[in-house]
């Protein structure tokens, strides 16, 4: 009876790294996942709807953690995830 001891390996309160934004959200200096890496949006246009399409947005994004520049086309009503970032300033 005193021998029941549990043991965790690991712990997780189930919180999500990202939220959903939708791409006709965004807008310049926003963070965003493209292809898998942190990114903070330098640039975004979004194109006109055509006769049978969406609106397109093309974007360019530079990764948080070694500054490569990666780019990206979703539709305007696709969801995407933006990562909760914090920023904290040592001395």
């Amino acid at each position: 009876m005193g021998d029941d001891i549990e043991t965790f390996e690991a712990t997780d309160a189930g919180a999500s790294l990202t939220k959903p934004i939708s791409c006709g959200d965004l807008k310049k200096g926003y963070h965003v996942v493209i292809k898998g890496h942190p990114c903070k949006i330098s640039d975004i246009s979004f194109s006109k709807t055509g006769k049978h399409g969406s609106a397109k947005g093309h974007m360019f994004g530079i990764d948080i953690f070694t500054g490569r520049k990666y780019e990206d086309v979703q539709p305007g009503h696709a969801a995407m995830e933006e990562p909760f970032v914090t920023r904290e300033i040592y001395q």
